[in-house]
């Protein structure tokens, strides 16, 4: 029990935010850091100590996590809508337990994509608001498909991990009436937000006002790696599929 109240307070807590974003100490960018850090400690962890989920922990983490979905909807920020799928994600941490780590690596990953692209607005655009940035598909096509990898891949789009760990954590769990709302609500959460956050950011027309700026050769480095990782993830994913139906 103690062990699962543990991880229930590095992912699943009452936000974090809910508090900091109250303090101008705290900027949404050291938000996202520390949600990050809690959740890469719950998955170290989580591979040294078993992780059996307490219903009445997953069930506080679900009303957290809808929280979450709400407040991502009403935000164009891109630091918090990283920090903000982070506990939109917490029960499935709980819920999957033993490939609830791996589920969530490949979240966190994704994540760091998005944060790396709220710097790269931050430091051309002034802030890490995408609201007046829009239409970069075609104006600057390498930031509008890392943009595109990371939030399909958060909402849950195949070949993309996330989705393959998701679906192979599906295949292997007996269901119970408690399993399927949270997996059909946090499934169409992660869904709603990532195209609602495509819809305002990657399409639309080009605002004239802004002098639009593609990613140079030092700043591809990091969303290439990130690319690696998640097609590495991705062929793991594939292969423990294929374990549980062959």
């Amino acid at each position: 029990m103690i062990a699962n109240i543990v991880f229930f307070l590095l992912v699943g807590a009452l936000p974090y935010y809910i508090f900091l974003e109250k303090s101008e100490k705290f900027s949404s960018k050291f938000i996202f850091q520390l949600s990050a850090f809690l959740l890469t400690c719950a998955i170290v962890l989580s591979f040294f100590i078993e992780n059996e989920y307490s219903k009445t922990l997953v069930v506080i983490a679900y009303i957290s996590a809808m929280y979450s979905v709400y407040r991502a909807m009403k935000t164009t920020n891109f630091y918090k809508l990283a920090y903000y799928f982070i506990y939109i994600n917490a029960p499935f941490f709980l819920l999957f337990e033993e490939n609830g780590a791996f589920y969530s690596l490949s979240l966190l990953i994704s994540l760091f994509g998005l944060y790396a692209i709220a710097n790269f607005y931050e430091k051309h655009y002034g802030s890490a608001n995408y609201l007046y940035v829009r239409g970069i598909t075609l104006a600057t096509p390498l930031v509008g498909i890392y943009i595109t990898v990371y939030l399909i891949s958060i909402g849950l789009y195949p070949p993309l991990p996330n989705s393959l760990f998701f679906l192979a954590y599906v295949f292997d769990t007996e269901a119970d009436f408690l399993w399927y709302i949270i997996i059909i609500s946090i499934y169409c959460g992660n869904f709603l937000v990532s195209m609602k956050v495509l819809e305002k950011s990657i399409f639309g027309k080009t605002n004239p006002n802004i002098h639009y700026v593609d990613l140079n050769t030092k700043e591809k480095i990091p969303h290439f790696t990130i690319i690696v990782l998640l097609g590495l993830l991705s062929l793991y994913a594939t292969k423990e599929i294929f374990t549980w139906v062959l």
